[in-house]
């Protein structure tokens, strides 16, 4: 196995890291002109994270170390005024955020979401952030990550993010001789459009409810495959970043739903089809929310009854 070698920047970030979590004193020997700094440590959680099997399901210990270096107000901190300052709860909401968006399997996919949601504040220069799993077995693993306003991509706001139309197709949708025609209504308006296919028949049955939803998450992609298969406009997509690749370019996107479902920290409990296209509107801020049959659900998002399958 090749070791990679090391590049020219990463000495210095290496001792950048180094100094971040190490005492004052170190730091004054070290010389230069340090920024200010404010700093979380040893905060511990409860989450769930992983990428392997055993760890789906249950909750391990995460301890966080954030140090943040700020731009200096000394009118603020004359005036004791907390809010011209980065204040400590900037750091523990970042945490909090970020634990609640999604699941994830990486730790270094967290690192880099704090950095940069603490990154969005005014205040901050530069973010350490380590991150460390304490129950792995006999030894403590964790990544530890130095990122800085200068060198951070633009980060979009949440606000702008596409909303898109949902609409949940009944079974019969991929023979329906109306739905080619459907499709082109669809495509050819500018607004995003996400489809939601279901199954034709039940899915097989599981003794154990871990297993059922699988099952039944993998009927409905099951189900987004054979609606691909009909028209090569509807593209099946199946985490987060590919939905908002396709609704930013108003594209036809079918959701696979087993990936996003799993890793969402607030998912819907069971896998019935109009129980995901309305936990699926709300999550992401659909315009509209059409459902075959004449059903109609309540909630924040507009819905409007349609025959099955949807009619637009």
């Amino acid at each position: 196995m090749t070791t990679r070698p090391a590049r020219a920047a990463d000495a210095p970030d290496q001792e950048a890291l180094r100094l971040a979590f190490a005492a004052p004193l170190d730091r004054a020997r070290a010389g230069g002109q340090p920024l200010d700094r404010i700093s979380l440590r040893e905060h511990v959680r409860e989450v769930e994270i992983g990428a392997f099997q055993p760890e789906r399901g249950v909750t391990q210990r995460i301890r966080f170390d954030i140090v943040a270096e700020v731009v200096p107000h000394p009118e603020a901190v004359a005036e004791d005024d907390v809010d011209g300052i980065l204040s400590y709860d900037t750091l523990i909401d970042a945490i909090d955020h970020e634990l609640a968006a999604e699941r994830l399997n990486l730790l270094e996919t967290l690192a880099e979401r704090l950095a940069a949601r603490v990154l969005l504040h005014d205040r901050a220069l530069r973010v350490f952030v380590r991150i460390e799993k304490l129950d792995r077995g006999p030894h403590v693993l964790g990544v530890e990550i130095v990122r800085s306003r200068a060198a951070q991509a633009p980060r979009l706001a949440e606000d702008d993010a596409p909303h898109p139309r949902v609409i949940l197709l009944g079974p019969g949708a991929p023979d329906d001789p109306d739905l080619p025609a459907m499709l082109d209504r669809l495509a050819r308006d500018p607004a995003p459009t996400v489809l939601i296919a279901t199954p034709r028949d039940p899915a097989p049955h599981a003794a154990h409810p871990m297993a059922q939803r699988r099952i039944d998450l993998l009927a409905l992609e099951q189900a987004a495959w054979l609606l691909a298969a009909r028209d090569r406009r509807c593209i099946v997509v199946d985490s987060r970043t590919e939905l908002d690749w396709s609704m930013r370019r108003g594209g036809l996107a079918v959701w696979a739903p087993s990936r996003i479902v799993l890793d969402s920290t607030h998912g819907p409990e069971g896998a019935d089809p109009a129980e995901l296209a309305r936990w699926f509107a709300a999550e992401f801020h659909a315009v509209e929310l059409v459902l075959p049959g004449g059903a109609r659900l309540g909630g924040p998002v507009p819905e409007r009854e349609a025959a099955a399958p949807a009619r637009v």
